[in-house]
């Protein structure tokens, strides 16, 4: 921290480079209106609310994209208009940002918002924006906003990538002990700079400067790891351990590689879709020869490692939405338990059970396909998150398969934005397999874990490339993958009980 110029200085600047004043706005005590709710609208609000999260905004558009109507659902300071935006739209509002694709409508915008004395950012058009959103790198309380003057934006995400892998998480802990430093000084501005310059220095120290502490310290927890770890290496029976793994690896064979193949497709069709592992998984291990109830078994117990990767992934990529999430999570849990104790306890149900959710499903996938093919409609915010859970999650256990399918194609035929739907869908899958699993181990056991050590493997080289399909692949285009699998994968299962 260095001290503030003198005032009296006058300092004169360069006329070339760039000339914008960097500044941090207060979004969340000011009224923001967003003109247009498509693609670009999508982006301007996610970069709004995710950086201002209690920003008040209004959107304004005929057209709504599903994400958008999403975000509002979740978020009270986000109101939406379906309407034509008007002159009198722009009284009591602080902030304007113009999204859409009609740049007359754009330079009309600005002249109407210039009159009111408003500040307005448009899309993808630089020069007529009193201001740029630039690539924001953030660690706690640590904001750096990156600005290329609008020539560049992908070197200002190159930049953004950069910082976010240089600048450590520890940095905002740092932020907040300088902080109660500054609050607890006595004495004038030039007197805490001072003593707070002396503080960070350190910050530029080398770290290879030698440290008598660091390395006594370091010498000791060895020499008191070596004893803890020879105390607890002589009570191993090293002997019979040999002996466990040389007997697991023998029964090991080359039909592990069509597991692990299995495991592979099985999760990426999963991960990318949000549903179809246990049908996908079972389906190709009955190919194999394996037993129907070896093949139940094996890919219940396997999904809790590779729904556990997968979940982890789609949170890693940003797909999954808290609060759908925490929505989910509880009743889908009691009704995984619910299911695998009732199908533990009563065995005769896949008669009736089965063709039930696969009539469903099949509605679900024309709709879906439907919704997908025709124009953007106003949507509904989600209701009834959580009995749709408990219903999911106790069919998935009753039924072999089901929470993808039912869940996720459910929340998206309502209007659920499929990326986030997907990603949040997968998070609370770990959750249900897990609860669904060891309520299974509890009442019947675990076997086969040759075939259950294949899938994991597969699935869990599979998932970030399904979490990362989610990401990149458009809502549309996930809609329309997701009404074949889910009508394809319905219609097999009603073919195969009408011909036994």
């Amino acid at each position: 921290m260095q001290p503030s110029p003198n005032l009296n200085t006058a300092a004169v600047l360069p006329a070339s480079g760039n000339q914008l004043f960097p500044a941090f706005i207060k979004l969340n005590e000011l009224r923001t209106l967003l003109v247009g709710a498509g693609e670009v609208g999508l982006e301007k609000l996610n970069a709004i609310v995710n950086n201002s999260t209690a920003a008040q905004v209004t959107v304004i558009a005929k057209e709504v994209h599903t994400a958008v109507a999403e975000i509002a659902s979740l978020n009270a300071k986000v109101k939406i208009k379906q309407k034509t935006f008007s002159a009198e739209d722009l009284e009591n509002v602080d902030i304007v940002f113009a999204a859409t694709n009609d740049n007359d409508f754009n330079v009309e915008l600005r002249k109407l918002a210039h009159q009111k004395g408003l500040l307005i950012n448009i899309a993808d058009k630089p020069q007529l924006c009193d201001f740029y959103l630039g690539s924001i790198v953030q660690k706690g309380d640590l904001k750096i906003a990156i600005s290329t003057n609008g020539k560049s934006p992908t070197m200002a995400k190159r930049l953004k990538e950069v910082l976010d892998e240089a600048i450590p998480e520890e940095i905002d802990h740092s932020i907040g002990q300088l902080n109660q430093i500054r609050n607890n000084l006595n004495g004038d501005i030039k007197h805490k700079v001072k003593v707070l310059n002396g503080i960070t220095a350190t910050f530029l120290e080398k770290e290879n400067k030698f440290n008598l502490k660091k390395i006594v310290i370091w010498v000791l927890s060895v020499i008191a790891t070596m004893v803890a770890g020879h105390i607890f290496l002589s009570f191993i029976p090293f002997a019979k351990l040999g002996d466990v793994a040389e007997g697991l690896a023998n029964e090991v064979d080359s039909t592990i590689l069509y597991f692990i193949l299995g495991g592979f497709l099985a999760q990426l069709v999963d991960g990318a879709l949000g549903m179809a592992y246990g049908v996908s998984a079972t389906t190709f291990l009955l190919s194999f020869g394996v037993t129907p109830a070896a093949a139940s078994a094996s890919v219940h117990a396997s999904e809790i490692f590779t729904s556990g990767v997968s979940g982890l992934m789609h949170l890693r990529f940003g797909n999954v939405r808290t609060k759908l999430f925490k929505k989910l999570l509880l009743p889908g849990i009691i009704g995984a338990i619910a299911g695998a104790y009732i199908l533990s306890s009563l065995e005769n149900y896949g008669h009736i059970i089965k063709p039930v959710v696969s009539a469903y499903t099949l509605f679900l996938g024309i709709k879906i396909l439907l919704k997908a093919l025709s124009k953007p409609k106003k949507t509904k915010p989600l209701k009834r998150i959580g009995p749709l859970a408990f219903i999911g999650a106790f069919l998935d256990s009753i039924g072999g398969g089901g929470w993808g399918p039912i869940v996720t194609s459910t929340l998206i035929a309502r209007g659920g934005n499929p990326r986030y739907t997907i990603g949040s869908v997968n998070l609370t899958e770990f959750f249900v397999t897990l609860a669904s699993s060891l309520t299974f181990i509890m009442m019947i056991g675990l076997v086969h874990w040759q075939i259950i050590l294949g899938l994991v493997l597969g699935g869990c080289i599979a998932a970030p490339f399904g979490a990362l399909l989610t990401k990149r692949l458009n809502a549309k285009t996930i809609m329309i993958m997701v009404a074949i699998i889910v009508i394809i994968v319905s219609l097999r299962t009603i073919f195969v009980l009408l011909t036994k």
